[in-house]
């Protein structure tokens, strides 16, 4: 059955890469994924695979969905597609969504001689605010037994280091004067923006390590001789593991009132984009994966590091799941840089979709085929 899922994968593999090069020249920002996400279904509509377009409301999101022997266990493989501001795909998301589209092909060729059903979920946004955290909130991974997804890098490897992220937005509304004739008239704002990234720089050095707190002001007044009546900022707030994020954010949030009592302005928060989870990567799903990549002649490490964050997080605290890597680019060329974008639609590029597709397919096989991997996975996940 595995050669057969190579075989398949193989017979598809230009076609694979042709989709990946066309939304990788038309980079489209999340939720905008128009023709990305028609692209990846006409390729999937060519292989006989129904699909469910605008998928619970998202009108760039879809869902297919193959049936086996049996319904479980039952995989998920995660599409992902949008591409970022100015610099396109230079996170690679043009090869994850067509990996897990390749892997979802070379299955169909044998799943009515195994155990098991297959979901693929074309989650748009995981750039911003990340459609499978609001996927898993309405409950799409509930009937789901695993969930398996590779993302591009300069290294090949069973999970990425992720941090859990909140996005917050603090606005504050003063009063507007004139700057100059009436300045005890006004309430500034802007003051109490640069307060809260002051407090917020006075925070750092008591945190731990792994925190990462970025931000910036999106608002700061209209004119230097007005006092401004309203400013904003947004920071993103991330920490190795949630709980001690909770506790972070709750101090940002008190650097945020703290300025809103020294200044005056009134201070209104929120989120901006939904909250992420850190990954946590099932390992014996993992070493599933490995012996795939070994068996197909890929060295692969334990974990890249990274201070990256990602919704496949919000996924892996519900069911267990893996976020691998595949090697696209050089050591050294990093996520979000325009090298990584040239990397992502190279030659090697090319030839780690076709490997990722296999090796996502075959791991699913490996589960299917064993119902004590399943058990296990489920075990380690009980206790996580």
């Amino acid at each position: 059955m595995k050669v057969a899922v190579i075989n398949k994968i193989n017979s598809v593999s230009s076609q694979l890469v042709k989709v990946s090069h066309i939304i990788h020249d038309n980079p489209e920002l999340g939720y905008q994924e128009m023709r990305a996400a028609r692209e990846l279904v006409k390729l999937l509509q060519e292989q006989s695979v129904a699909v469910e377009e605008s998928f619970i409301g998202i009108n760039t999101a879809f869902h297919a969905s193959l049936e086996g022997e049996s319904s479980r266990p039952r995989a998920a493989f995660l599409a992902e597609y949008d591409a970022l501001p100015g610099i396109g795909h230079a996170c690679g998301h043009n090869l994850i969504c067509v990996m897990s589209v390749g892997a979802v092909i070379g299955l169909k060729e044998i799943l009515s001689h195994v155990n098991g059903s297959i979901d693929l979920i074309g989650s748009p946004a995981e750039e911003t605010n990340g459609s499978k955290v609001d996927m898993v909130t309405r409950g799409v991974f509930d009937n789901v037994d695993f969930a398996m997804m590779l993302h591009p890098a300069d290294a090949t490897a069973l999970a990425m280091g992720s941090l859990a992220l909140d996005a917050r937005e603090f606005t504050f509304e003063g009063k507007e004067s004139h700057a100059a004739f009436a300045p005890e008239e006004g309430v500034n704002a802007l003051n109490a923006v640069i307060s809260l990234f002051n407090h917020v720089d006075a925070l750092r050095q008591h945190l731990k390590s792994d925190v990462r707190i970025h931000g910036i002001i999106t608002e700061g007044g209209i004119a230097p001789n007005i006092v401004p009546g309203r400013a904003q900022a947004r920071f993103n707030i991330r920490a190795k593991q949630r709980s001690y994020l909770n506790e972070v954010t709750r101090k940002v949030e008190d650097c945020a009132r703290a300025a809103e009592i020294a200044t005056g302005a009134k201070l209104t928060v929120r989120n901006f984009e939904n909250s992420f989870d850190n990954i946590a990567t099932n390992r014996v799903l993992a070493e599933l994966m490995r012996r795939n990549f070994i068996e197909l002649g890929e060295p692969v490490e334990d974990e890249l590091p990274s201070s990256a964050s990602t919704d496949m997080g919000n996924v892996s605290h519900v069911i267990p799941s893996v976020h691998g890597m595949i090697r696209v680019a050089r050591k050294g060329i990093h996520l979000h840089t325009p090298e990584f974008a040239i990397a992502a639609r190279s030659e090697q590029a090319d030839k780690a979709l076709i490997l990722g597709a296999k090796v996502l397919a075959l791991t699913a096989l490996d589960v299917m085929a064993d119902r004590e991997q399943l058990d296990a996975m489920k075990r380690e996940f009980s206790h996580s």
